[in-house]
């Protein structure tokens, strides 16, 4: 994977997307060699989870890195403001080259009022709009509370959008390719197994299907789920419940006779191997028995 460049198609350009025109915020947007960017030495974070580390290098291996790193200038390179966990993923990833947005120092504040005060206003898919999300939470320290304040989007938005993140890797792909749309990616959150959800997720962009018709499925699939856990097992056979008792009285132990479709099989309990030796000659016969 080393040597790979990051890859372009539309990623990347989330925090470039919600900032206005140059001339008045004065960032500048570019992609940048990944050697020449250095983490910020006054950087209060020491630790860093190497298995989140890992599992945000593994999206940006497939997706490139949605939000870009905030620098400044430092010479030819360029210094972190934010974003050393996608600089460290990115390195992991093997990406040759990673998006940035440059800003003077000192600068964060008036770039945070930026973002917040235009990401309503871009077209983001609903991928972007989360790692945007993200980024102003992780970077600025702002809560779901303080973030729907700003951005004058409910707190129950702000949230379900961010759990896009957590859709399986193939999901988020169709979501960024715009084969599902943030609709449907929000209604296969409705399943709880990321295999199903890729599954759904496939279907989806392979048939058509509208965000309703989507929510439909998850329903009665959730309900088909709940009606099979509620159901009230049958009751065995007096046959079979007559056997087990026999059975139970000659080997002094508890013994459980089921039966399904035809065939059927009998549970023996037994308390510890000298136990077991004894149902054993009990079964073949005394002195039959061999040893476990």
């Amino acid at each position: 994977m080393a040597g790979r460049g990051a890859p372009r198609s539309g990623l990347g350009r989330g925090l470039s997307a919600l900032l206005p025109d140059e001339a008045e915020a004065g960032p500048v947007f570019s992609h940048v060699p990944i050697e020449r960017v250095h983490p910020n030495p006054r950087q209060p974070r020491s630790h860093f989870d190497d298995e989140a580390i890992t599992a945000l290098s593994e999206s940006i291996g497939r997706l490139g890195v949605l939000q870009p790193l905030l620098c400044r200038r430092d010479g030819a390179d360029y210094e972190l403001i934010a974003g050393e966990r996608r600089l460290r993923a990115a390195k992991l990833a093997g990406l040759t080259e990673v998006p940035v947005l440059v800003r003077e120092a000192t600068e964060e504040s008036s770039l945070e009022e930026a973002l917040l005060e235009n990401l309503h206003r871009e077209d983001l898919n609903a991928l972007e709009e989360a790692a945007a999300y993200h980024q102003l939470i992780e970077d600025f320290g702002l809560t779901h509370e303080s973030l729907s304040a700003r951005v004058g989007r409910s707190r129950a938005a702000i949230s379900n959008t961010l759990r896009l993140l957590n859709l399986p890797a193939p999901v988020q792909e169709l979501v960024v390719a715009g084969a599902i749309s943030g609709g449907h990616a929000r209604a296969i959150l409705g399943l709880a197994d990321p295999e199903e959800q890729t599954a759904l997720a496939r279907r989806v962009a392979a048939q058509g299907w509208t965000v309703r018709q989507t929510e439909d499925y998850v329903r009665r699939h959730s309900q088909n789920e709940t009606d099979k856990s509620n159901e009230t097992p049958k009751a065995p056979h007096p046959a079979l419940l007559e056997v087990g008792d026999l059975m139970g009285e000659y080997l002094d132990t508890q013994v459980e006779v089921k039966m399904r479709r035809g065939t059927g099989r009998m549970v023996i309990e037994f308390g510890s191997l000298a136990d077991l030796e004894r149902i054993a000659a009990r079964i073949l016969g005394d002195g039959d028995a061999a040893a476990p």
